[in-house]
């Protein structure tokens, strides 16, 4: 008989984890730090400086000077309490038509347009080639008192219905709610379309293919499937829609009349033609308070496990 002879296989040596060196840890840190320069330049600073602001009693003439009067927030809200709501409804009436009119717009895109999808995506940002002023200012002519808009909502019998519920006066759309919305609505438009956009054509093809396999209808595939997929662009746009639209004060200003002022329109005027410094900074920090809050309750609702 031979022994057979086996030998040992030579230990495993575990490799050794080098510690990167210091100037390799620092070098994420330096590709932060012209972001974090620019906030603090462009966003913190000029926000201490309106709270500050915010806070001052006095007048340009004698100057202004920190006291802490925290009265001005209240009494800046007792005053103009009514273009706060103004903001809010029309903002909101505005991001709801956007994602009604935006959401079909994107879905066409993301799964029909086949070969005409980067034209279809061109003429969405097509309104950004020209400035924002010009843009509202082509409302005044779409919806001018003799305009074939206004006459086809007259014969439709559309402005029956928005004079009843206060949003024009009579036959006339210029200078009224509704005047405003449809500007807020044109103008923010393509903010909620590129995120659904980009939300929806990210959905995986071969989930809609696996609903049909199981008998859903093309209804009930875009209820379990497809909506609670594009949530994150839904939010998105929402966001994206609203949150400019609650601050803006040009459409305000160019569509409507003295009712119709948006709490924009209101600090602007306090900035540039009354000259009270502190009502204006109070006005703009209770917006962002208003707009803050009402983006939290939104964002945690919004959670795709609460729609599924």
């Amino acid at each position: 008989m031979t022994a057979t002879l086996t030998k040992e296989a030579p230990p495993i040596e575990e490799p050794v984890l080098r510690k990167p060196s210091t100037r390799k840890r620092l070098v994420p840190y330096w590709l932060l730090l012209p972001g974090i320069i620019w906030l603090l330049v462009f966003f913190a600073l000029p926000m201490v400086y309106q709270a500050s602001t915010s806070v001052q009693t006095g007048s340009l003439e004698k100057g202004f000077e920190v006291t802490w009067h925290f009265q001005t927030y209240w009494d800046a809200f007792q005053e103009y309490w009514p273009q706060f709501v103004r903001s809010v409804l029309y903002a909101g009436t505005a991001t709801l038509l956007c994602l009604l009119l935006g959401y079909p717009l994107a879905y066409l895109i993301a799964f029909k347009a086949g070969r005409w999808r980067n034209l279809l995506l061109v003429l969405v940002i097509a309104p950004f080639f020209t400035s924002f002023l010009i843009r509202t200012l082509a409302w005044k002519t779409i919806l001018a008192d003799d305009s074939l808009v206004v006459d086809a909502l007259n014969a439709l019998h559309v402005l029956d219905v928005t004079s009843w519920i206060g949003w024009t006066e009579g036959d006339r759309v210029l200078a009224t709610p509704m005047a405003v919305v449809c500007g807020l609505t044109y103008n923010f438009l393509p903010f909620m379309i590129l995120p659904l956009y980009t939300s929806l054509e990210r959905i995986d093809g071969r989930l809609h293919e696996a609903a049909q396999d199981l008998y859903a209808s093309p209804a009930t595939t875009f209820r379990k499937v497809t909506f609670p997929l594009s949530m994150p662009g839904v939010v998105s746009g929402t966001l994206l829609t609203f949150i400019p639209a609650s601050g803006d004060y040009v459409n305000a200003e160019l569509l409507g009349s003295t009712d119709t002022k948006m709490v924009g329109n209101v600090i602007q005027s306090q900035f540039l033609r009354v000259l009270d410094y502190p009502t204006a900074a109070a006005l703009s920090f209770i917006l962002m308070a208003i707009v803050l809050g009402m983006v939290t309750v939104y964002i945690r609702r919004a959670g795709t496990e609460d729609l599924v």
